[in-house]
């Protein structure tokens, strides 16, 4: 528009209305998917793409987690399941399940906000997933997660930035992390020097995210490209001394 208005004393000013108009109407294309398919405000799916492929914040996650793959062995505790853990794991020689409730899957039950509610120096990796925004004690349980680390042990974490808050846990959804404040709350813990921030995402995937689209359904190489200001994922390596 900026452009139009340079050269307005030029040209005819009914060229000018119609390329104003042309201008308003004008839609970029979004690979296919139109935000607007089920009128605004709503979104495209409500189920984070689940139901419609592999949420856009998975694609980070996984590629974190292949990243740094082989810190996954020994003793392995993973929260919740052991998915990730039997995915990129290797060497390991112990497989433990934390989870808040009984469950079929969990060798250890309790909130991870108590201290004691792990062994102390006892995993060589722990990998907590899209967990800690549920926790409304942050810093009790990064401090549970060293605790319970051997020396040398590592926690490979991931919290959301920019996300929809639905599902079941909704109730319990506390928080959202940016880079910078999980580098503190996890510095504070295993010590600044121990701990390697990521922040992935963008505002082309953070809007794909919170639209609910899948990434079989978006453009693959703007995933990639990562703007700080705009993270849908924030993953934590964190070292114990």
């Amino acid at each position: 528009m900026a452009v139009l208005e340079l050269v307005t004393d030029k040209i005819p000013r009914a060229a000018v209305r119609a390329a104003r108009r042309m201008m308003r109407r004008y839609k970029p294309p979004h690979d296919g998917v139109s935000f607007s398919e089920n009128g605004p405000p709503e979104p495209i799916s409500r189920h984070f793409g689940y139901d419609r492929g592999t949420p856009v914040d998975r694609n980070y996650i996984e590629k974190f987690l292949a990243a740094n793959s082989s810190a996954v062995r020994g003793r392995v505790l993973e929260i919740g399941e052991s998915t990730y853990s039997r995915r990129f794991g290797s060497g390991i020689t112990q497989q433990d399940v934390l989870h808040v409730h009984s469950h079929e899957d969990a060798t250890i039950v309790g909130d991870l906000a108590r201290r004691g509610v792990l062994p102390e120096c006892a995993f060589d990796c722990i990998i907590l997933i899209q967990t800690l925004h549920l926790i409304y004690d942050l810093a009790a349980a990064v401090a549970e997660v060293e605790r319970a680390l051997k020396p040398g042990g590592v926690a490979l974490v991931t919290v959301p930035g920019v996300s929809s808050i639905v599902g079941e846990w909704g109730g319990t959804w506390y928080w959202a992390l940016t880079d910078h404040s999980a580098g503190r709350l996890f510095g504070d813990a295993f010590g600044a020097e121990n701990v390697d921030v990521t922040a992935f995402g963008n505002v082309y995937a953070a809007t794909c995210f919170l639209q609910g689209l899948a990434v079989e359904e978006v453009n693959r190489e703007m995933l990639d490209r990562h703007d700080q200001s705009y993270p849908v994922t924030v993953a934590i390596r964190a070292t114990k001394k």
